[in-house]
């Protein structure tokens, strides 16, 4: 079989070839540490956690930036703790600090003043879905649906500190840190409560299957929302923070402490790649229009976008930010990109 390798990018067919490839060795040099849920908190018969006293990874602290933020800033003095954007609806959903609320810009006019929502504590993940943004809060117990744009609230309970929320169809997968365990919600109803995991960060739709990241472990799991089972975990870098899922069926990682990004096939559970990002990549969020994944670097203030859909991710674009990028999202439709402060220092609107 005849390949070529042009710019980084590969030939479909030795994409798959060196994908396989990847596979047996992903299975022959991390297979002892591929191994079922484990509710353990301790390194006692837990192949996955490689210390008795762990910590979740966090983001760098940043320095004062250097160099001006590309794009416009939008003040903001409050400190954002999440982001997201819905284009449909031509809505960017910011969850800020102290008072804790979110605020609701509308797209078309970036720089008027926001809708305001008054949130019952503090959010740090948010999520889209149909005209809806979930907003997780874990000290209230509470799962929001915020209906887009008008900022009409409703409130499901859901005891176990929920901390990340999304959504697939009728499904809604909720990641409770209090409990370590994930919610499976069929509308309003929670149909299973997984348990199993060291600490439960995030729950991701993959196809009828789902992956959770537990941070404590700096691990992935496979999870089956229908059977309401926990699957083989696989180590996920040293210091695995956030996750993302493309349209490749695939979950892409941010690994803080190990300064990767790591791309890996659930189901099979095996990783496919892993490709260097120093400066502590911490937020992500994916562009499916462009096969990109947007990554924040929070020690450097920069936002780095990489083309994922060949055989290792290319690099595409290096921007300045503004300080402490802890989070970022990305409009498909017009390839906008979304940076929140969480310092105050506004909410970056960047036009690769």
């Amino acid at each position: 079989m005849t390949t070529k390798r042009r710019s980084g990018m590969l030939e479909p067919a030795q994409h798959h070839e060196e994908a396989h490839l990847r596979r047996l060795a992903v299975v022959l040099i991390a297979g002892s540490a591929l191994v079922t849920g484990c509710s353990s908190g301790t390194n006692s018969g837990d192949d996955l956690q490689v210390a008795d006293t762990v910590t979740a990874a966090t983001p760098a602290n940043s320095p004062a930036p250097s160099t001006a933020p590309s794009g416009t800033v939008v003040p903001l003095s409050q400190n954002a703790t999440a982001i997201a954007v819905d284009p449909a609806q031509h809505t960017a959903a910011v969850a800020v600090d102290n008072p804790a609320a979110l605020l609701l810009y509308d797209l078309t006019s970036i720089d008027a003043p926001p809708k305001t929502v008054a949130l019952p504590g503090r959010v740090t993940n948010l999520s889209t879905t149909g005209d809806t943004v979930l907003a997780p809060v874990q000290t209230a117990n509470a799962l929001l649906r915020v209906t887009l744009p008008t900022g009409a609230v409703d409130k499901i309970t859901l005891p176990g500190g929920p901390v990340a929320a999304n959504a697939k169809g009728n499904q809604t997968l909720v990641a409770l840190h209090d409990t370590k365990s994930v919610a499976v919600l069929n509308g309003d109803k929670t149909d299973h409560t997984i348990t199993g995991l060291a600490s439960a960060d995030q729950a991701l739709p993959v196809g009828d299957k789902a992956v959770v990241l537990d941070r404590l472990r700096t691990a992935v799991f496979d999870l089956n929302p229908t059977a309401g089972t926990l699957g083989a975990g696989l180590r996920a870098g040293d210091g695995a923070t956030n996750a993302v899922t493309d349209n490749y069926g695939r979950v892409i990682v941010t690994d803080s402490r190990g300064g990767e990004l790591l791309i890996f096939k659930p189901d099979t559970l095996v990783e496919l790649q892993r490709y260097p990002a120093a400066g502590t990549p911490y937020g992500i969020a994916y562009d499916p229009t462009r096969h990109l994944a947007w990554v924040t670097l929070t020690a450097t203030n920069q936002v780095v976008a990489y083309d994922v859909a060949g055989g290792e991710p290319v690099e595409k674009h290096r921007l300045p930010t503004v300080r402490q990028p802890n989070s970022v999202a990305v409009d498909p439709t017009t390839g906008h990109v979304y940076v929140a402060s969480a310092q105050g220092g506004g909410i970056q609107v960047i036009t690769p």
